[in-house]
């Protein structure tokens, strides 16, 4: 069976769930999701450190939401696959948010006489995990791309257009330019 809607979770209030117990049979979550996002930094970690990269583009949300592990790691891998193409070893790239609410999803069954045996309905709903999000308030950076060259402004900026549709909000795209210390 494949993945919901992310409009399932997207825009609906949740309060964070994290909550594992270390004895399992306490625990309402029995098995924990794994996690998606492989890599949080990536590029020239060391110069974005000493200060070598003076312009930083940031892909900052607009609106509250919650944004699935799944689309922020198929995000992740466009931008890092472009930008080792475009800027080899003189960039840095950084995921800034970290998908830990565990999503549960209350499987129901339609049709036939299977639905019959096996629904409970939203009796002991609790639900199974399935994946896990990250909270994005408005205003918070999502990715962050460094660079120090002027000249590559216009295709990271690009870069990260192209990723915007897979997130389930509205983003905008900023431009800072950093001093040299």
């Amino acid at each position: 069976m494949g993945l919901r809607n992310a409009k399932a979770y997207s825009k609906k209030y949740a309060r964070p769930y994290t909550r594992k117990s270390r004895i399992k049979s306490k625990a309402y979550i029995k098995t924990i999701p794994p996690q998606k996002v492989v890599k949080f930094f990536m590029g020239n970690i060391n110069a974005y450190k000493s200060g070598s990269y003076p312009f930083v583009l940031k892909l900052v949300s607009k609106e509250n939401v919650m944004a699935r592990d799944n689309a922020i790691e198929a995000s992740r891998q466009v931008v890092h696959k472009e930008l080792e193409i475009l800027l080899p070893n003189s960039y840095f790239f950084t995921i800034k948010k970290y998908p830990h609410h565990i999503l549960r999803e209350n499987k129901m069954y339609s049709g036939g006489s299977k639905g019959e045996r096996v629904n409970q309905g939203m009796q002991q709903a609790f639900g199974a995990a399935m994946g896990r999000a990250a909270f994005i308030a408005p205003g918070e950076t999502i990715f962050l791309v460094a660079f120090a060259e002027k000249k590559s402004i216009q295709p990271a900026r690009a870069i990260l257009e192209k990723i915007k549709p897979k997130f389930p909000c509205a983003t905008k795209i900023v431009l800072e330019r950093k001093q040299h210390k």
